[in-house]
């Protein structure tokens, strides 16, 4: 049998190991296991998988490994000592409640490889046609419920496009005899003139009531708050004008119809977000690929791809460092302020509370912590993920008044002060 490629190196890499365990006579379990861990990173890497170790899931039970992808769970493994009984471990395990979608039991000798709750293959893993066996069926199996989301993804970014479409060609005939909305209208243009860009275009707010209503609902329900777009200053704006624009024969429900697989679909997958970094990953990961089917042009010029939470976290835990060392303050300490000035989606921000002291979080977060952001989108989503973040840490809900939806890279701080407000919030 010819071995795929993406198998070959790392198998023939995870029998080089063992071959050097097994020369210097090591064979208990915690001495072997990184060899298997290493060989499934390598391969789920090749088809987009990432390995976390240990992972706790939702029933409390705590696998060796759980392989994921942007949005979901697709594999797990456990690893058993080749002293055991491999059947009567997994006894064990699927008494105890572990999952059997797509899992591998293993003891170095024997792999036995669950899916969909059902006993698929049992191999022997110094056999390497087998072994490529066991990983192939591993790396290529999807939930029904899984090739469904990613199914319609796929179709909700190629309808980016039409769909904006539709909306613009909404707001052009509304502009015709839709005294309401043109009113609305140019009273959002000139606020945003006056906050934003003097030079700021109809095209350009267009854009904004586009991403607006194909996406609010979205980030809505992912954060389990309903109320956001009429309290947020800025989303209640918008919705000042887009109820306006819906006011004569335009109905929101029925355009977005065709869309509630989509929503679902991701809602769905969200509630299965148990850490703190997938949800980051997860938020990012949607974002990119609205982004890439409303706008490649905007996806390119203004940089949306997020930094990876890894550098994300070693960043802030460097300021921390930095802080203590050099001025003998930290994060959490009262007066230190913080600015991101092109948040993004609240990647940096939520890291910075998870460090800040629960005794001092309210007043940090209150007069300390402050974040710019000029595209809408990001915008909306920061406020939701730092709104929830505090409320996660603190269990009380206090709006986040530190973002602003400004240009941090054309602020003109005299002529500001003497424009008329988009509020008083984000003026200030």
């Amino acid at each position: 049998m010819l071995i795929e490629a993406p198998y070959r190196k790392a198998i023939d890499n995870y029998y080089a190991v063992l071959d050097d365990l097994a020369h210097k006579a090591v064979s208990h379990e915690q001495a072997l296991r990184p060899a298997f861990q290493n060989l499934l990173a390598s391969v789920g890497k090749k088809v987009g998988w990432t390995l976390v170790p240990e992972q706790r899931l939702p029933n409390g039970k705590v696998p060796d490994a759980t392989l994921r992808d942007d949005f979901f769970a697709r594999g797990y493994w456990e690893a058993k000592d080749t002293a055991d009984d491999l059947n009567d471990e997994i006894k064990k395990k699927i008494a105890a409640g572990y999952p059997l979608t797509n899992t591998i039991f293993e003891d170095t000798r024997r792999a036995v490889l669950y899916q969909d709750g059902q006993r698929r293959l049992d191999v022997e893993l110094r056999k390497k046609e087998q072994l490529a066996d066991l990983l192939h069926a591993f790396t290529t199996y999807a939930e029904p419920d899984i090739e469904q989301f990613e199914q319609a993804v796929g179709e909700f970014k190629a309808r980016i496009p039409e769909l904006a479409q539709g909306v613009l060609n909404i707001i052009a005939r509304e502009r015709k005899g839709n005294k309401r909305f043109v009113a609305a209208f140019a009273g959002f243009h000139e606020l945003c003139r006056q906050a934003l860009d003097p030079r700021i275009s109809e095209a350009q707010i267009d854009e904004m009531l586009v991403q607006h209503l194909l996406t609010e609902r979205l980030f809505r329900t992912v954060f389990d708050n309903p109320d956001f777009a009429h309290r947020n200053a800025i989303a209640h704006e918008i919705e000042e004008v887009i109820d306006a624009l819906t006011s004569r024969s335009f109905s929101r429900a029925d355009f977005l119809k065709s869309l509630d697989r989509f929503y679902v679909a991701i809602e769905d997958a969200a509630r299965g977000l148990q850490d703190f970094s997938e949800k980051q990953h997860f938020l990012n990961t949607v974002y990119e690929r609205f982004f890439q089917g409303f706008s490649v042009r905007q996806a390119d010029t203004m940089g949306i791809v997020y930094t990876p939470q890894e550098i994300v976290d070693f960043m802030c835990a460097s300021v921390d460092e930095v802080l203590q060392q050099e001025f003998g303050k930290s994060l959490s300490t009262p007066g230190v302020k913080i600015l991101d000035p092109c948040v993004g989606t609240g990647n940096f921000i939520v890291n910075i509370l998870r460090r800040i002291s629960r005794r001092d979080l309210p007043k940090k977060y209150a007069e300390d912590i402050f974040c710019n952001e000029i595209m809408l989108l990001p915008y909306y989503i920061a406020s939701l993920n730092i709104e929830h973040e505090y409320f996660k840490l603190t269990g009380e809900y206090a709006p986040f008044t530190g973002i602003c939806f400004t240009d941090t890279l054309d602020l003109e701080q005299d002529e500001q002060k003497t424009l008329s407000i988009f509020n008083p919030e984000n003026t200030e």
